[in-house]
């Protein structure tokens, strides 16, 4: 496929947001390091971690076009076993820079590490803000197909006309992403994104793997046709991935040389059509009745 053009820098963010001009950048897309000790980062206290975070967003908000999103996907610190919710520790940072939460996103998934003194953890959050109120939201770009798409109004002067649109519905604020265009299980109306794991066709050497279609509903929903998007953080390259394959042009910057040749590698193959990627819409398999793991152990039941 034509790739159009992309910037992938081993820099720190701060130095290269101070080579963009300002208002320059439609979306901003990022999964900051969550200060729990990856070998890509130095766990510090919580205080020292936000401070560090913190001399960075003013410049973030400078290069955000006007009618530009800033979307902040993290998840939780966690100290002897106590959390703390880094999307909420961030959110006045971002206010006292005069950008508007218009979603808090919810996304879910169904694997990770099982804890024994707390309920496991199975979601992080994506804070939406815009710069403005004249923001780019293409809904239409990421509609679901409606529960009930031939449903009509029996009342009132809209009487037999038909009460969804029929483009699908809006998806709403908690993304599990396990649907289909045409999928029969309505009733959770959610979207189903898997985390990167093992199994997972993107797996490549990092331990917290952004997933490519997470962002690409962004990219869809936030930006144009060869608008910028740019990731602070961005690892092996999965924002790019999602820019670049929508026909946007792709900035990122990363601290390890090792994951951007890692990225560097997936957008060669992007590039030739050979890059493994989770399809959008894609249901998540789920074991039948028949399946052995989805059967109770003889030895559990004393059978």
């Amino acid at each position: 496929m034509d790739i159009l053009d992309f910037r992938y820098e081993c820099k720190n963010a701060l130095d290269f947001c101070k080579s963009l001009p300002s208002n320059s950048v439609k979306l901003i897309i990022t999964s900051p390091p969550y200060n729990i000790g990856k070998d890509y980062e130095t766990r510090t206290s919580i205080e020292e971690y936000i401070s560090n975070i913190e001399s960075m967003l003013a410049e973030f908000v400078r290069i955000l076009s006007g009618d530009g999103s800033l979307c902040w996907q993290t998840g939780n610190y966690v100290v002897k076993g106590e959390i703390y919710p880094l999307d909420i520790y961030f959110y006045p940072y971002f206010k006292k820079l005069g950008l508007y939460l218009r979603n808090r996103i919810i996304w879910h998934f169904g694997h990770g590490l099982h804890c024994s003194k707390r309920f496991s953890g199975r979601y992080e959050t994506i804070l939406w803000f815009t710069k403005s109120d004249n923001y780019t939201f293409n809904l239409d770009d990421v509609r679901i197909p409606s529960k009930y798409p031939g449903k009509k109004y029996y009342k009132g002067e809209k009487q037999g006309q038909y009460s969804c649109n029929p483009k699908g519905k809006n998806p709403e604020d908690v993304w599990e992403m396990t649907l289909e265009r045409l999928i029969d299980d309505w009733d959770a109306q959610i979207w189903d994104i898997p985390n990167v794991k093992n199994n997972h066709p993107e797996k490549v050497d990092h331990p917290c793997q952004f997933p490519v279609e997470l962002v690409e509903r962004c990219v869809l929903a936030l930006t144009n046709e060869n608008d910028i998007v740019y990731d602070p953080f961005a690892g092996v390259g999965s924002s790019l991935i999602a820019a670049l394959k929508n026909n946007r042009r792709a900035y990122g910057t990363e601290w390890t040389q090792r994951y951007i040749d890692i990225g560097l590698d997936r957008i060669e193959k992007l590039k030739s059509d050979t890059l493994p990627t989770r399809p959008i819409y894609q249901k998540i398999w789920k074991p039948g009745e028949k399946d052995k793991i989805s059967q109770v152990p003889a030895e559990w039941s004393g059978k």
